[in-house]
């Protein structure tokens, strides 16, 4: 029954994408492969893509730091009260992105709550902008994913039993031996799936990266509408499509090798 719907989400990727790559070069099928060819010796699209592969690497670590504790807490929780605690955990996916954005432009501010903070305890200067860096693009992709791997850690941790932990501190284990050794396995795919989701959603962020990254920390979505809507570049916009499209195949890949290795 779902062949259906698998085969039409297939072609309407894999039509487009084929189009895209194989298609003659002409006023409609610009040339991707040669222009994704300059871009791979351009040093600036290179800067880019590398920011992006590490706010997103970093996003994701974050995201799994800050996620899966909250998640578990859940879990472990009342049953009752789960469905109240899990709805405010992910409470903010409700919000638009524009909105959550732009209040980190506020805290993030010169005269924001982070910035008189860090300058009150002299750890930065009055003259540090914390605005338009790496760590705001960090920042506010992090609470922006954090919800969804919370999600995504809690479909699993719901479905371990509680009694496999108190077996194992019966058995002699330490209550950090059993949470390795009996929690994290179980819990793996949907950490997994979390981490890729996370990252893929980080790498492709349009509106997050151009309202706090600006102009001096371009990510490769921000670089892409800068092609397209800028400077009408499509052979290049599409270029760039086509490396964040692998890059978030290749995030896909690791993670399902990794899920193999930990179910053996």
């Amino acid at each position: 029954m779902l062949l259906p719907g698998v085969a039409l989400l297939a072609f309407g990727f894999l039509y487009p994408f084929g189009v895209t790559l194989f298609a003659p070069p002409a006023a409609e099928h610009p040339d991707v492969l040669g222009k994704l060819g300059g871009m791979l010796g351009d040093a600036y699209v290179l800067e880019v893509a590398a920011r992006t592969i590490r706010v997103a690497a970093l996003t994701t670590v974050i995201c799994l730091l800050l996620g899966f504790p909250v998640a578990y807490l859940i879990s472990r929780a009342p049953r009752r009260r789960q469905g109240l605690l899990l709805a405010l955990a992910v409470f903010p996916l409700l919000l638009s992105t524009v909105v959550r954005t732009f209040s980190w432009l506020v805290i993030l501010g010169r005269n924001g709550l982070i910035s008189s903070v860090l300058i009150d305890l002299k750890l930065v200067d009055g003259g540090t902008q914390l605005l338009y860096t790496e760590f705001a693009l960090v920042a506010g992709l992090t609470q922006l994913f954090t919800p969804i791997m919370i999600l995504t850690s809690y479909s699993s941790l719901s479905h371990i039993d509680a009694k496999l932990e108190d077996a194992a501190r019966g058995l002699g284990a330490k209550p950090g031996r059993a949470f390795r050794s009996v929690v994290l396995p179980l819990a793996l795919p949907g950490v997994l799936v979390g981490a890729t989701l996370v990252f893929a959603g980080a790498v492709t962020a349009f509106t997050t990266p151009l309202l706090l990254g600006g102009t001096r920390n371009r990510t490769l979505a921000t670089l892409l509408y800068d092609y397209a809507n800028v400077k009408l570049d499509w052979s290049a916009a599409s270029a760039v499509a086509l490396i964040m499209t692998v890059l978030v195949l290749a995030a896909s890949w690791i993670s399902g090798r990794l899920s193999r290795v930990g179910a053996v």
